[in-house]
């Protein structure tokens, strides 16, 4: 008998950040111990469609996302028996079940709930942050808004709505330049791994970056420049989560873009990070509360800027981090006594920790 936990790896999806999925999901699949897990998978494609079987290298090698011998798949709406039927009918790999899933997915429809959301309506236990941790990790807007309100520091900053810009361009500028001044960063609210980010030194740069950035999202996050390094930390956990040792990013460029992070292989990360033994324990502590405020569950890396006189700032939480083997958030743990698979271990128990304690209730 097979007693293996069926643990279903999803990946792809239609966010900017599906080559970086892809990527994550095959080192996942590669590390998971298979005298433990059966693994099964699903790639979404750049349009939405889901096919069961697809492996993230076929996808990565062949640049294509094409995949006529896979079979397309959907979820069926029941919570008493949570699975994925073929839309042609056919038979998948036991019965289209699992004991879990792990949705190693990026960005906006994978890691902002909504994916979450979807897993919670057909009964799925899956791997991180529930639905309001998702989303909160997913939107800057309002996870600065719970850090402040857990007491957090936090870089000054203005948000921004598109169709201010359209309508008011020139006074949601003037603003910004009076309240948070030269320079500053302008980011979209809700996307991942720096895409649509800028620094703006000027006005003239300004308008130019809030213009690009709202070619991503509805909601722009400006923020106030610091001349800061660039620390971050893994959390793992669910209700009594810890933090890891702290890591320094050092850029190749003026700042941490998502050319710096995937395509530039001159950036480079320092773990651990050089600093006072009081300012990695307040960022150890400080990276548990950023992850409590925002109910996050299982994992989260927490990025954050530290001043040279060792003035800390919260930057933000990304509760499904890169998870290749050269990512900061396993990099941190390895560096922390805990191997990438164990961590993955630890990761599905989690997960499934998560599952039972979240169902555990009287439903009138």
């Amino acid at each position: 008998m097979n007693d293996k936990k069926k643990v279903l790896v999803i990946f792809g999806g239609q966010s900017g950040e599906h080559e970086v999925s892809v990527i994550s999901a095959e080192s996942v699949i590669k590390s998971l111990d298979n005298t433990k897990y059966e693994i099964l998978t699903i790639g979404i494609t750049k349009d939405g469609h889901w096919f069961w079987g697809v492996k993230p290298q076929e996808w990565k090698e062949s640049k294509e996302q094409i995949t006529p011998k896979h079979i397309q798949v959907s979820l069926a709406l029941d919570p008493k028996e949570p699975k994925f039927i073929a839309l042609d009918g056919s038979k998948l790999d036991n019965n289209g079940k699992c004991d879990i899933v792990f949705p190693v997915m990026h960005g906006p429809k994978g890691e902002d709930g909504t994916l979450q959301g979807l897993l919670e309506m057909t009964g799925f236990p899956y791997v991180g942050s529930g639905v309001l941790g998702s989303s909160l990790g997913m939107d800057k807007d309002r996870m600065k808004a719970v850090f402040q309100e857990a007491g957090l520091p936090i870089v000054p900053h203005i948000t921004v709505l598109r169709s201010e810009l359209v309508t008011q361009k020139e006074k949601v500028v003037e603003r910004i330049s009076q309240l948070l001044g030269f320079p500053c960063f302008i980011k979209p609210a809700n996307l991942g791994s720096s895409v649509g980010i800028s620094k703006a030194s000027n006005k003239e740069e300004l308008v130019t970056a809030l213009e690009y950035a709202a070619n991503f999202d509805r909601k722009l996050v400006v923020e106030k420049g610091v001349k800061a390094r660039e620390i971050e930390l893994s959390v793992l956990g669910n209700d009594n989560a810890k933090s890891s040792i702290p890591g320094e990013i050092v850029p190749c460029k003026d700042f941490y873009d998502y050319e710096a992070k995937y395509l530039d292989a001159s950036s480079k990360s320092i773990i651990p990070a050089e600093l006072k033994e009081s300012t990695k324990k307040q960022l150890q502590e400080y990276a548990v509360q950023a992850f409590n405020a925002v109910g996050a569950a299982g994992l989260g890396r927490v990025d954050f800027f530290v001043t040279e006189d060792d003035a800390i700032f919260v930057n933000e939480i990304n509760t499904m981090p890169g998870f290749t083997q050269i990512s900061m958030y396993p990099k941190l743990w390895e560096a922390s006594g805990l191997p990438y698979r164990e961590l993955l271990d630890q990761l599905i128990d989690l997960g499934l920790e998560y599952y039972v304690d979240s169902t555990n209730k009287k439903l009138s």
